[in-house]
């Protein structure tokens, strides 16, 4: 008697896997940004502790901002701070203006533009920062090598300042892209308002300091400087993001909107330096480490990379001329 054949399945036909068990309590997976599948919880907390981060951070700036509302009401230098700020924050919006009305401006303009703003900064770092902190020092009674060690050790905490500053901060360079801690969680508007923040920080924190001084004629040099220098600066800024791939409105309203960080550093650099005058050689110099930083990290390489040195340095031998004849003749 013959055995009854048993047909086999083909070896080919895929066999279902069975599905592997759920985490308790995990809720839904989610792709992070990296590309691994985290749980929705880890991304939960991720989520809750930058919020509670940026809370504090508001908190903070509140109560500074009634602090420094306070000093502004009751002491006249850091209301002339503010105002000095001020004037650098209207000139950026004014410079940003022309936006609307106008096409691409050339890369050769654009360079030379920035070299005339990296001018008008060294300028200012030399003789409406540097020279004034060694002055300031001599006066407070520290001898030659005394002085020279003091500005030299404020510049390089200011640039080292402006260093951690660039690397922790997340935001968006024209030329390197995106740096900085978490950066690819936000989105590209405000890595480039970050990125606009640092590079005026520096500017309204000299304003302040230089008012904190108590030389209205040096301090009035120096804020007009940094305002004539703003203006091409936001023109640039709202070119730069038109290009970028921005909407006219919001190039143009970043643009404008870029000088706002200066009267704010203008407050914060006169007040500290008003409630502790030895402090005013620290001030100036690490004012000016912060704005070197700026010309060297950042404006110098932008206005070079498109193959305009010549024009760029051109315009930095204009402005830092324009800026010494501004101190010259009002300070």
């Amino acid at each position: 008697m013959s055995t009854p054949h048993v047909s086999q399945a083909p070896s080919h036909v895929p066999v279902a896997a069975s599905p592997a068990p759920a985490l308790v309590g995990a809720g839904a997976a989610e792709e992070g940004d990296d590309g691994t599948v985290q749980p929705a919880y880890l991304r939960w907390q991720g989520h809750w502790r930058q919020r509670l981060g940026l809370a504090i951070v508001l908190l903070g700036a509140v109560v500074l901002a009634l602090h420094g509302w306070r000093m502004v009401a009751t002491q006249p230098l850091v209301r002339d701070a503010l105002l000095g700020g001020l004037l650098a924050a209207l000139a950026t919006a004014l410079g940003a203006v022309p936006v609307w009305f106008s096409q691409q401006l050339s890369a050769r303009v654009q360079d030379t533009l920035f070299g005339f703003g990296a001018g008008v900064m060294l300028a200012a770092c030399s003789f409406s920062l540097i020279l004034p902190g060694l002055q300031a020092a001599r006066a407070a009674g520290a001898g030659g090598w005394a002085a020279g060690g003091t500005i030299g050790a404020a510049i390089l905490l200011g640039a080292a300042a402006l260093l951690c500053l660039e690397r922790w901060l997340p935001h968006e360079h024209f030329i390197k892209g995106v740096e900085g801690q978490a950066s690819r969680t936000l989105r590209r508007t405000w890595l480039f308002v970050f990125a606009i923040a640092l590079h005026n920080l520096p500017e309204g924190l000299a304003i302040g300091v230089a008012y904190a001084g108590g030389d209205a004629l040096r301090a009035g040099a120096l804020t007009t400087g940094i305002a004539i220098q703003d203006v091409p600066e936001g023109l640039v800024v709202a070119v730069a993001l038109l290009a970028a791939g921005y909407r006219r409105t919001v190039a143009v309203g970043l643009g404008m909107a870029s000088g706002l960080v200066e009267p704010l550093g203008a407050v914060l650099g006169a007040v500290v330096i008003s409630h502790a005058a030895s402090l005013l050689p620290w001030g100036l110099g690490f004012a000016a480490g912060a704005m070197l930083f700026v010309i060297s990290h950042e404006i110098i390489p932008e206005s070079h990379r498109k193959g305009h040195e010549a024009w760029a340095t051109g315009g930095l031998m204009w402005g830092f001329v324009l800026m010494m004849l501004l101190d010259t003749a009002l300070g």
